[in-house]
């Protein structure tokens, strides 16, 4: 008996499930199967009906009940004839799945990690202690699913209120600003409910993004919680990259700026969310000449990141393809080559005005017609794009464009390297978006290029930082790429928080050192609607002898898990809520951010 027969003789007088082709009856397998996956009545019985069929997929529990093998009948189904034979396999050799598909279908490959299907709540700042209260790198990661938990989502990702707004101008700083005219914008505060708040004004009209993400390196130094696990790094990711993708207009870029730590792994991720057709490009920094303590590993040394460019819309994409011009073509003499070669022109005695002119004809040497910029960075003899913590000298160095010396800054991204990314996919007065803003570098080159920005920061010393070089610039900074933009300063940025809620509270808790100000804060919080929906305030008062016999590092441990993580800022539906105490100016402005009347 031939099964497949069976199936095709009971069914073959149905229209619904029969296509007809060169007079000739075949079975319309597709719609088979959605019925059967749907569980229709009519067909099930039908196919119960014949005793050969019922035999195959049917399974009888007891006298009354009987049970569908439907997966067993739709491999059967999906049977092919091949060499007089019938197998489940395809006419061909491939690596497959346990299904039987290709693996290297676009389709069917995705990257599955756990907590994929949930939006990781609060952000990369380290709020967890050690035993004298002292803050170590690590937390606690909360974790809302997007179907069970949808409430909760939706909560986390309503537009906030923005707050202490100021306009940072050449000669002044407005604190009265009440009206947002599409300027430069700086925002403070977790920066996926940043970005979750730019939607609704912003939704496809961002032209350029370029992130430098946390590299989920454990560092100890890191200024973020450089800490996640990979599912969680990945989550953390995922949430912030389908933002991204909502904000980037039809002929926009992304490029996100990571090293071998999770690249290989943001990679599979960005081809999921944005397409693989979308992948654009893999560029290959090289950092510059190796020097220090990286020197001595006993390996092949580490001296590239790598940044991975997607579009927005392979077939809409801006791209203006830029070259090495000669004036910027790499110095065949770095700068202690030339040093030493001074020196020894001065021992023989060569006059100061002929040892320059020899030394600008060395590097002169190497001139040919403009080259134009390969997918590998600061790689060939023409292209000199050195990361600044390798060109200690440069002027662009943070720490000594601040010249204070309670900011060391370890920065690496130069100006001229988000200017390269810049000029190949805006026009003046476009929007370029960093969401992981740091000292400010991606806001700094844009301005000088003429584009607009938006950064979004929740350190508080990099959000310092980053205001004083915007200011600096503002007033016609010299670093950088100034000269070869003939940058002379103008323009203005508004800077603004996203404005606190259980934020406050998180900080207290940080910032405190004795059992009285924890205690103070127990209270503060018993008295507020902002406790975790997990926690029996009734449970929590009882308990609270035992609170007063923790230590300091269990208390702070213990507040941070009673307050309401989906509660850190404030939404804009409560803006005018007494409690939070927004400013009129405040209101007008987020009035005139978000188009309200």
């Amino acid at each position: 008996m031939n099964i497949l027969n069976e199936i095709k003789t009971t069914l073959e007088n149905n229209d619904k499930y029969v296509v007809l082709k060169n007079d000739i009856k075949y079975l319309d397998k597709s719609k088979i199967k959605m019925d059967i996956l749907q569980n229709d009545k009519y067909l099930i019985k039908k196919l119960a009906d014949n005793e050969n069929i019922k035999k195959y997929f049917f399974i009888s529990i007891d006298n009354n009940t009987t049970v569908f093998n439907k997966d067993e009948f739709i491999k059967i189904l999906n049977m092919k004839e091949l060499d007089s034979s019938y197998t489940s396999f395809k006419n061909k050799i491939f690596l497959a799945d346990e299904n039987g598909d290709s693996i290297i279908d676009k389709d069917k490959v995705v990257l599955s990690f756990p907590y994929k299907d949930c939006i990781l709540e609060g952000g990369m700042e380290k709020v967890s202690y050690n035993k004298s209260g002292a803050q170590t790198e690590k937390c606690e990661e909360l974790f809302y699913n997007n179907c069970i938990a949808v409430d909760e989502c939706d909560m986390l990702l309503k537009p906030k209120v923005l707050n202490k707004v100021e306009r940072y101008e050449k000669n002044k700083k407005d604190k009265n600003v009440e009206v947002y005219n599409d300027e430069n914008l700086v925002i403070a505060g977790n920066n996926l409910m940043a970005i979750s708040s730019l939607l609704d004004k912003y939704e496809n009209k961002i032209k350029l993004i370029y992130i430098d993400p946390p590299f989920n390196t454990g560092s100890d130094e890191f200024g973020y919680n450089d800490h996640f696990n990979r599912s969680t790094w990945l989550t953390f990711m995922k949430n912030r990259l389908e933002i991204a993708k909502k904000l980037l207009s039809q002929e926009g870029a992304i490029y996100v700026h990571l090293d071998y730590n999770q690249v290989h792994y943001a990679k599979v991720l960005l081809d999921e969310i944005f397409g693989e057709d979308n992948f654009q490009r893999e560029i290959i920094w090289r950092i510059g000449w190796l020097s220090g303590h990286k020197d001595n590993v006993d390996n092949w040394i580490r001296n590239h990141d790598t940044i991975l460019y997607y579009s927005k819309d392979k077939n809409n994409i801006f791209f203006n393809k830029n070259y090495i011009t000669n004036e910027n073509f790499k110095r065949l003499l770095n700068i202690e080559a030339e040093k030493k070669l001074k020196k020894q022109l001065f021992d023989l005695k060569i006059k100061k005005n002929k040892a320059s002119e020899i030394i600008k004809s060395i590097n002169n040497s190497n001139r040919i017609e403009d080259y134009p910029i390969e997918d590998t960075w600061n790689c060939n003899e023409y292209d000199d794009l050195n990361s600044i913590a390798i060109v200690s000298y440069a002027g662009e160095t943070v720490s000594k464009l601040l010249k204070n010396k309670d900011y060391k800054v370890k920065g690496q991204k130069p100006e001229k390297l988000i200017e390269r990314i810049i000029l190949a996919h805006t026009k003046p007065n476009d929007i370029v978006l960093d969401f992981f803003g740091g000292s400010g570098t991606t806001a700094c080159a844009a301005m000088k290029c003429g584009r607009k920005f938006i950064i979004c920061e929740q350190i508080g010393k990099h959000l310092d930082i980053m205001v004083q070089r915007l200011n600096k610039i503002i007033q016609g900074d010299k670093t950088g790429i100034s000269k070869k933009h003939n940058w002379k300063g103008g323009g203005s940025f508004i800077y603004c928080e996203l404005a606190k809620n259980n934020k406050n509270y998180i900080e207290l808790i940080q910032q405190s050192k004795s059992d009285k100000e924890l205690n103070d804060i127990y209270n503060k919080i018993l008295e507020t609607k902002y406790i975790s929906q997990k926690v029996k305030i009734s449970v929590v008062i009882e308990k609270k002898k035992t609170f007063d016999e923790l230590t300091i590092k269990e208390k702070k441990d213990f507040l941070i898990k009673l307050l309401d993580m989906n509660q850190l800022y404030v939404n804009l539906d409560d803006m005018d809520d007494e409690e939070f105490k927004i400013s009129k100016s405040d209101k007008l402005f987020n009035k005139s951010f978000y188009g309200l009347e």
